[in-house]
This record gives C-alpha cells, structure tokens and sequence, in this order.
C-alpha cells in the first residue's frame, strides 16, 4: 500500500470505531491515568447512560472553591465505575445512600474508581464533597480583580476537558447529562448559569442561586460566572412564533457604561431567529444570556444558555475600524451558530472538533452574507480564513480535519487553523458541490436526527449526501482523513489569439504527507477580459491534471483565475501571462472580492519564492494610495510591512524603510481614505518606526492627543510606548512610569505589562521568561499578549536563547494552559526569528527529541514553516529582484 492510503485506511478505521468495548471487572493502569482515554470513553459510553448532576458549589474571592455534588447515572451491567476527577480534595462519600469510607483511597488525583460491588444494575447515586482551586490561570475557575474598583470576578471555563478540575464528573462529550446548580456567593454578588436562574436564598454568609435543570449538556459545555457584574436584560422574540422572552447581557460594572449593551443584545438574538430557520431547529434552551468576560483567553466560548465573550473585543477604548465592528460581528454569529453545532449536536469525541468549530465559522459567514448583504461577506471570509489556514496546511506539520486523539489530555493540539479556518473553508466547498438547497435540507436532517445527542462527521455526510442524491464517501475520505491541501498551477497556451488549452494541474503542498494523486474539487474558472464580459466556468477536478475544455477556442483572455468566489480549497499559483497582467492591471479591477484574492494569489507567489519580496512591496506601494476597499487596504499594508521587515534581506529592508515608512504616515494623514483605512497605516507606521524621525514622531504624538490628525486613545498610546520600549529609546523607562500613571485601568495595567516585555536587554527578558512560568497570579492573557512584544523581530539575537528552553516547556503547557495557548506560544518564539542559525537550533532540538509525542512535532512543525520559509525566501532573493 502506499503512504497516503495506510494512512487513510488507519484513521478511517479511528473514525469509525465501533462503540465495542472490552469489558472490565477491575479498571485499571491506562484507564485511571491522566486524562481522559478514548478506551474509558468508550466503556463508560457502553455502561452507562442517564446521567445527571446536582451541584452545589460555594465560591468567594478566595483560592479555594468547595462543593458537594450527587451523580445520578443509570448502568447496563454491573461492574465498576471509574469517575474523573483532578481537583485540591475530596471529602466525605455516599454510594446509593451508604457512607463510603474508602473513597480516599479510590481516588489516584486523576480518577476515583467506584467498586463493582457497590454498583447496581440500574439507577445508582455518588454523592461527594470537595474543593477545587481559584486563580487567575490554571484554575477551572478563573479569578480576575478589577483595577478600577477592586472588585472580584469569577468564571468557569471548562473545554475541553477542565470540567473535572471543578468537580467529579464523567468528563466525556458523548456523556450529556442534565446539570442541576445551586452556587452560594457574597450577598452582593449576581451570578448566571446555563440553566434559568429560579431565586435567590439569602443566608447568613452570602447568597445561594438556585438554577433551574438544564437541558442534556456535555461536561465541558457546563458554565457559570459570579461577582458585581451589572446585568442589561431586555425581552427578544427569539424562536419565530414563540412568545418573546427575556435575554441579557453581564458587564463589570467599571465597564458597563461603555458597552453597547442594546446593540449587543440584538446581535445576539438576531442571530439566534436567523439560524433557528435556517435549520429547521428553534432556539433548543430554556434562555439566553452574554457574558462579556474580563481576560478571556479566546474570543468567545458557546456554553448553551449562557454565552461568554471576551471583553476587550466587544468594548472598545477608542473608535473602532469596519475591520473591528465585523469581527466582533463575526464572533457574536460562530458562538449563536455553536447553539445547534457543538451544543445541540455535539462531537461524539474531540477528533471531530472541526464539527463544531468549522460548522460555526461557515454559518457565521453564511449568516452574514444573509443578513448584511453589501457587507460582502464571503470576502471577509477569505480574507479571515484562506490565509491563515493556507499557511498551516502548506506546512510539514500539518493535520487531517478529522484529528485521532488517544486522550483528552492531547485535546488543546487539535485546536488551531485546522479546524477553526481550513474546516469552513471545506464546507463552502461542500455546499457548491452539492448546492445550497441540498446542503441546507441535509443539515437539518443531521441535527433532527441527533437532537440533544453526540454524532460524527460520516453522520454528517451521510445526511447532506442523501440530501443531495450524491455518495459522498470518497470525498470525506479525501477531504476528512487526508493531512495536507492541493497547489493548482494553470497552464494556458494561446495561438491566434484564442486558447488552444486550459489545464489546472494539481500538486500536494506536502507529498511525503498527503501522497500522490488529486483532490476532488469544484471551482470556478474566470477568463477575464478588458473589454469584454467575462466567463466564468464550473470545473470539477478529480485528478491531479484537469483540462478546462469549455475554453478551448475562446478568446485569449487578459487573465485566467481558477478560483473565482473561493470555492475551491487550494493555493491557486497564476500562470506567468495572467501575472504579468496583475503587475500592471490589478488596481483596476472593480471588483473587492476579486481583487482581494488576486492580491493573496502575488501573495501566494511571494511565499512560494517565486516573485520576490521587493517586486510585491513595489506593487503595493503603487496601489495602496488608490485602494478604497478598507479591509483590502489593511490586508495589504500588512503584507506590504511583512514582505519588507521579515522577507526582505536587512540591506534590502535598509534600503526600502525609508520609502514605506513616509507612504504609511502619508496613508494615515490622508483625510480623504475612511477612518479604518488610516488607521491601519497608522498602526503599521507604529509597529516598523525604527529610525530616529519615524521614532521622534511617536514621541510627539504621545505628547498630544491626536496622531496623524486622528483621536489618541489608550491601546494607540501604549502601541507607541511598546515601541518606544522596543528600540531601546533612553526615555523608554519615563514613557512607560507616564502612560502607566495616565491608565490605571485593569486594560491598562496588562498594556503595562506588555510594554515592559519589549525591552531590548537580557535581564528583563529572563524575569519575563521566569515570571511566566513561577508566578501563579499572572493571567494566562497577559502571557500570551506579551509573547510578540518579548519576542521582536529586531531583538532575535537577544531572544535567540530561549528558543531550547521555550521548546522545552511544550509538555507543561500543554497540561496547564489553555486551547490557543501553545500556538501562540510557538508562533511567537519561532515568528520572532529569521535567520538561519535559529532554524539550526530548531531543526537540532526536533533532532534531539525523538520521543515527542506527534501532536507537539506537528505543532513545533507549523511554527518552524514561517521561519524557514523566511530564510529561503532570503536566501534567493538576498539581493532583491
């Protein structure tokens, strides 16, 4: 067999795994070790069912949570039952109403095994008490204290596999049980849950909020928040036909006067009517209610009923940018989507995350382009999602979408551009191949058919293919279970001034990966003509070579793209005549989403080394100051910064500065472009000032309150700060002392923190590397916001050190940091590099590290792609071109 089709025949085999399970009358070794196996998922799926939990949980704004919970689980057969458990104790036991005086004993700090002889056939109950920890970062529950007001803030956040850290749980997807809470806080406090909240019981040291049972939820979906927050409700129809009920919004109360909190509600429950026709579903849970959560890691997490987003993308602390509006848009619509894809119907196993995650990008898209029609949706989501998840799949550590997960321990790995950019970008694919009416009938036959239940991804297809009249086995095994993207080249021949032939020939990013042969793709072929109409032609692939003969005797065209609407999922390289053409031409195309992706298509040049840094920062340079699209523009001055501070060889970067910095302060004083269009320039002008002037200019910006004719706020202020702090200014230490003094704010003090990380010498940066790693008080987001500025790009010889340690630590930070963390951990370590010697020292390290689990070598693996990629593209075109 070849290496592509072992490998498809291996995780087929994963994916479809019976639920067969080899029974046990003493469970033991694997199943009880850390985490939570595939083989104790599978023999707890085939033992038990009905489960439910009543919680009582009481918190302050203490370290320690304690709390008793009662298990209600129904067995098939008798034998033992093995409970997930990870937190500080346990106290006191029940079995079926009977003290239980050795479940100390029974608990190895991962797992607390519940003897076959103590278990009924049937209905059985496990009550227990226990503490779990509060903090800042390593905790199920998260502790943040407001700087405005010293008020404390808690919240849970359990994905993917945290929910035993705070209590006794079967800690597995395709366990949903109905959670009964009851949380008792400090009497001024307010709290909200998945479930309604029922009332409030005053007692002598705080209050108990008694939450109404849930519908069945899957244990990391379980959620709850507590503290000063200041609530906004107002009542929204948000089922069609149903009565309106009410929804609302949770702000701390230093921030409250600042959040949109009408704006907000109505997003959210838009989105709610929309999708609940879309499917064919009404809105599944018993209310609605949005957290806007202080330090949130991410940007947003689905809990049903109770949705938590992060706050400093939903507040802003000056005039935000279309960019901006329709991102926080964008988030508002995934978690709303992730109420019937991840909440309703939920992963049977992580392997399918893409399940729920690729589902709700593609809908928010869908939604959008549905509900803001000149809002050009679908280019936003190019521009969101092909170049980030392009830039993982090209790479030699690169992933199916479908990822095998031995343990919930490894979950965190499989989160990334996998399945958060490449998945979507699937689907859409899926529903041009299939059609939109197909599509959407096969979806709502999917979630009918698993109401409040766990499926898997063939269950998926089966549903949207029978929707469709279509198999659409071949194309799952192809697009699920085969790691790696396709590279079209097109290949015209013209004579006469006609085409004599069109090929699309494809390739694999990665063949020692992904194997030889094709993908099955749909895409759209524009021949584009100057003075004509353009043709557009539907072309299947199915092979690795593909002759487009609708177009053999047509007009020659001004140029070919074989990818017009962004179908298809691939890298799509211009043939040299059509290149040639967009040198000379692409600004005049009128088309926004056409023109953004002939921009990724140089783009994508650029990254193959085959149009240099230099030409590409020359052409942009020629078409920005005509560029209206305002997302287009940002895009563009972001590669036009990277092609010339990271691509460029130093003289060259030397000897372009200058130009691209006076175009950036041009753009951005250019009272004629829109507000998001100059600020991009304006921040990019920030992030590259390196020499005296650009740098003099930031300093008297900072001395005003306006740069570039725009309004100076806080997060621009301390962008110039950082900066500053960066190139080594000598009043970096009285500018940091200043804009610390002028912003006390929580915001601010994180800034602070971020700065102060940028600062170009050896002592700083080992106190930030340990502090990072000794300091239990430390929100987890103020690590990863400090990670860019600690490693800059001009202070990679000083940082240079770090790289083996940073390597090092990859194990510890996958069992104590959050989902997006290592990622971020090693796009910033790896991206802070540039020249060969740092990718010496990684390929060394990978060398010396043979026992590294593949999960960590595929990320390590992604993150070395830039850097090398860098380096060849260096190395080639070391002296421009």
């Amino acid at each position: 067999m070849t290496v592509i089709l072992r490998f498809l025949a291996a995780a087929l085999a994963g994916a479809l795994l019976a639920p067969a399970v080899h029974a046990q009358s003493h469970p033991g070794g694997a199943l009880t070790g850390p985490g939570v196996s595939v083989r104790l998922a599978e023999q707890r799926r085939a033992l038990l069912r009905d489960v439910r939990y009543d919680l009582r949980l009481t918190v302050s704004d203490g370290d320690t949570a304690s709390g008793r919970v009662t298990v209600h689980f129904t067995t098939r057969r008798r034998g033992a039952v093995i409970l997930d458990f990870r937190g500080l104790s346990l106290g006191d036991a029940q079995v079926n109403g009977a003290v239980w005086r050795d479940a100390p004993l029974a608990w190895n700090r991962h797992h607390l095994t519940v003897p076959a002889s103590l278990v009924r056939l049937g209905r059985n109950t496990v009550a227990l008490s226990f503490s779990t920890p509060v903090a800042s970062a390593g905790a199920a529950i998260i502790r943040t204290r407001d700087a405005s007001d010293s008020s404390t803030y808690l919240y849970t956040l359990l994905v993917p596999s945290d929910a035993h850290l705070l209590f006794p749980s079967f800690d597995q997807p395709d366990l949903k049980a109905r959670l009964t809470l009851q949380l008792t806080t400090p009497a001024a406090w307010t709290a909200l849950a998945n479930g309604a909240l029922v009332r409030r019981d005053r007692g002598a040291t705080g209050v108990t909020h008694v939450f109404a049972p849930t519908q069945p939820l899957s244990t990391y979906l379980m959620a709850f928040a507590a503290g000063p927050w200041q609530r906004f409700t107002r009542t929204e129809v948000i089922a069609p036909g149903a009565a309106a009920v009410p929804t609302s919004l949770y702000v701390r109360r230093s921030r409250a006067a600042e959040a949109e909190a009408d704006t907000l509600l109505a997003m959210n429950a838009r989105a709610l009517r929309w999708l609940g026709q879309y499917f064919g579903v009404p809105y599944a849970f018993d209310k609605y209610d949005a957290l806007l959560a202080p330090a949130f890691p991410f940007g947003g997490m689905e809990h049903p009923g109770a949705v938590f987003y992060n706050e400093e993308s939903f507040i802003y602390r000056e005039r935000p940018t279309t960019s901006q509006l329709l991102g926080r848009q964008a988030t508002t619509f995934h978690e709303v989507a992730h109420q019937w894809f991840g909440d309703y119907v939920t992963m049977r196993w992580f392997d399918d995350l893409w399940l729920k995650e690729g589902f709700a990008t593609f809908m928010a898209a869908r939604m959008q382009a549905d509900l803001e029609p000149t809002s050009n949706a679908w280019k936003t989501f190019y521009l969101r999602n092909k170049p980030t998840a392009y830039g993982t799949d090209a790479t030699a550590g690169t992933t199916p979408v479908w990822q095998a997960l031995g343990n919930l321990d490894q979950a965190k790995s499989n989160y990334g551009p996998i399945v958060y950019n490449k998945a979507p970008a699937v689907l859409r694919q899926l529903e041009y191949l299939v059609g939109e009416r197909a599509f959407q009938r096969g979806v709502q036959q999917f979630l009918r058919r698993h109401a409040y239940g766990n499926a898997t991804w063939p269950a998926l297809l089966q549903a949207i293919g029978g929707a469709a009249g279509r198999d659409l086995g071949e194309w799952g095994r192809q697009w699920m279970l085969r790691p790696g993207m396709p590279v079209i080249t097109q290949q015209l021949e013209v004579r006469g001034g006609r085409i004599t032939r069109l090929r699309l020939v494809q390739r694999a990013a990665q063949p020692a990966l992904s194997g030889p042969g094709g993908w099955p793709l749909k895409v759209q072929v524009r021949l584009h003509y100057a003075d004509a109409p353009a043709v557009h032609l539907p072309v299947e692939l199915r092979g690795a070579s593909t002759e487009v003969t609708a177009a053999i005797g047509r007009p020659a065209p001004a140029f070919v793209f074989a990818n017009e609407g962004d179908y298809g999922y691939a890298i799509v390289l211009p043939d040299s005549a059509s290149v040639t053409w967009m040198e000379q031409h692409i600004a005049d195309v009128s088309d926004d989403f056409l023109r953004a992706m002939l921009w990724g298509a140089l783009w994508d040049l650029v990254r193959e080394g085959e149009l240099s840094p230099e030409r590409f920062a020359r052409l942009a340079m020629r078409a920005l100051p005509g560029e209206r699209d305002e997302q287009l523009a940002g895009s563009l001055v972001g590669r036009l910064v990277t092609s010339v501070t990271r691509y460029a060889a130093p003289s060259l970067r030397a000897s372009l500065q200058p130009a691209v910095e006076r175009q950036l302060l041009a753009g951005a004083l250019d009272t004629g472009r829109s507000y998001g269009t100059r600020k991009s320039h304006l921040d990019a002008y920030i992030g590259m000032a390196q020499r005296d002037g650009a740098l003099q200019q930031l300093r008297q910006w900072l001395a005003s309150d306006s740069a570039a004719g725009l309004v100076l706020r806080a997060p621009t202020r301390w962008a110039m700060v950082t900066r500053l702090v960066a190139s080594g200014s000598p009043d970096a230490d009285s500018l940091l002392a200043a804009e610390r003094g002028r912003d006390g704010t929580t915001e601010g003090q994180r800034l602070a923190f971020v700065a102060g990380a940028a600062a170009p010498d050896s002592a700083t940066k080992q106190q930030y590397f340990d502090r990072w790693f000794r300091d239990g008080s430390l929100n987890e987001e103020w690590v990863t916001s400090s990670l860019r500025a600690f490693h800059e790009g001009e202070q990679q010889r000083l940082t240079r050190r770090y790289l083996v340690p940073a390597l090092d630590t990859l194990r510890w930070i996958q069992g104590n940091r959050r989902i997006f963390f290592l990622g971020s951990w090693l796009a910033a370590t790896l991206g802070g590099q540039s020249e060969r010697e740092a990718l010496a020292i990684v390929d060394g390290w990978l060398a010396r590290a043979p026992g590294l689990p593949t999960d960590l070598r595929q990320k390590v693996l992604q993150a070395r792609d830039e850097l090398e990629r860098t380096v060849r593209i260096r190395g080639r075109f070391g002296r421009g071109g």
